[in-house]
């Protein structure tokens, strides 16, 4: 097995590999529910019967699980850890963790605002769709959400330059026949870097490696013992070994279901429906913004119909900045994932002289960060307050409030420094 994933550097004029008859059997063979090959859909269903029916409180900025949830779900799941950490976060749960990762990638749940407070809720429409499925398809939309949509920028981490599926595949090829033996803490550290102990959890959820877990030490977090392979985790990498390390899924950005079907169907033909997300359409009406920076804001509206580009001119023209440098807008989908609108006059679309301000998937709330001149790096807040009915007397943006003195834009050494500005 190890020869197979030894040979990373393939040319286009190698042959990829194949599963063996053997590896065919055990797809045939394989009978998905609850509890079997993995307890993934059983520990899925935990997660959203935890959320239902008002929703979780999550943090402001990254929009994670508290504390005061994480040992009461720990315990509900089918592989509680032991940790002895005294003030553990998500990611010391590294089954919550993955769990979590799924439930964003999936679209099964999105972030709402409730004042200042951000909450976790349930999609009602993309749960309906959730429901319809047969648990061979809940599976297999579940192994996309984690190998292909999934994303560690969702876990407040840094966003990976390659999928979860690519890293799985290159972790694999380092598991022996064996396995890997951790004998002290230490030791099993670099599974923290890569893949990930949050993909280590779903490889076992899943079915894929067996986990022998180890009592914790104190002040440490999850102790693993020992990993092993799996013969259906052997033969799903093998299948997917071409997919994974092409890349073919590297510059998606829409995410949809389905993708690993010619694959997997031959053999799972029950997989017939795939979870469908809802399609983000253009919201009409006149948008109120509170755009802050320093120590001052203002309040802008603009026509949906604008293109974000008078929203960037508007802005700098609130605060008495110049025109002369680049920007761009950047804000976090219902994913998890951070997407940027960029100056015309950037190199990578979309541009936002393209993209109008009805049609940003911003929910009541939430915000952007506008980020004008890549030398001297200004952020200005851009917070959506307000969606009001359209006024037709309101045809481009307009200024409605000024509050605080304007930061100057540029300084020279003549110039008294002020640290609040």
């Amino acid at each position: 097995m190890e020869d197979l994933f030894a040979s990373i550097n393939l040319t286009l004029n190698q042959e990829l590999p194949s599963i063996t008859e053997s590896q065919q059997a055990l797809f045939t063979q394989l009978s998905i529910d609850e509890n079997q090959p993995g307890t993934i859909l059983r520990d899925f269903q935990s997660l959203i019967d935890f959320i239902q029916p008002k929703g979780v409180e999550v943090s402001s900025v990254n929009h994670l699980l508290p504390l005061k949830v994480l040992s009461e779900l720990n315990l509900q799941l089918s592989h509680p850890i032991d940790t002895k950490l005294k003030r553990p976060v998500q990611k010391s749960y590294p089954y919550i963790n993955g769990l979590y990762l799924l439930l964003r990638s999936s679209g099964i749940v999105q972030i709402k605002s409730q004042g200042r407070k951000q909450f976790l809720v349930l999609d009602e429409a993309v749960l309906e769709s959730w429901s319809r499925l047969n648990f061979t398809e809940r599976y297999f939309t579940l192994l996309e959400a984690w190998l292909i949509w999934g994303n560690n920028e969702i876990l407040g981490e840094r966003q990976d330059t390659w999928n979860n599926l690519f890293k799985c595949i290159q972790f694999w090829a380092r598991i022996p026949d064996q396995g890997l033996k951790f004998a002290k803490y230490d030791d099993q550290q670099i599974l923290g870097y890569y893949p990930g102990l949050h993909n280590i959890a779903l490889l076992e959820l899943f079915g894929l490696l067996s986990i022998q877990q180890a009592k914790a030490q104190e002040g440490k977090g999850w102790r693993i013992n020992s990993v092993e392979r799996l013969p259906l985790g052997d033969a799903m990498f093998r299948l997917l070994f071409p997919v994974g390390i092409i890349g073919k899924f590297e510059e998606e950005i829409n995410i949809s279901f389905g993708q690993l079907q010619p694959q997997f169907q031959p053999f799972f033909p029950e997989w017939q429906n795939n979870l469908i997300l809802p399609k983000q359409g253009f919201t009409d009406g006149i948008y109120i913004f509170k755009v802050s920076v320093a120590k001052s804001w203002r309040r802008i509206a603009i026509p949906a119909k604008r293109e974000l580009s008078w929203l960037a001119s508007t802005i700098l023209d609130a605060f008495d900045f110049d025109y002369d440098h680049l920007y761009e807008f950047s804000y976090k989908d219902r994913f998890g994932r951070t997407c940027t609108i960029a100056h015309p006059y950037t190199e990578s679309p979309p541009f936002a002289d393209q993209v109008r301000i009805g049609d940003l998937p911003l929910e009541l709330g939430t915000s952007m960060t506008y980020l004008y001149d890549f030398g001297d790096n200004w952020k200005f807040h851009v917070q959506l307050e307000d969606i009001q009915p359209t006024d037709n007397k309101i045809k481009k943006a307009k200024i409605l409030e000024i509050h605080g003195d304007a930061p100057r834009q540029y300084w020279s050494e003549d110039d008294d420094w002020n640290e609040d500005e």
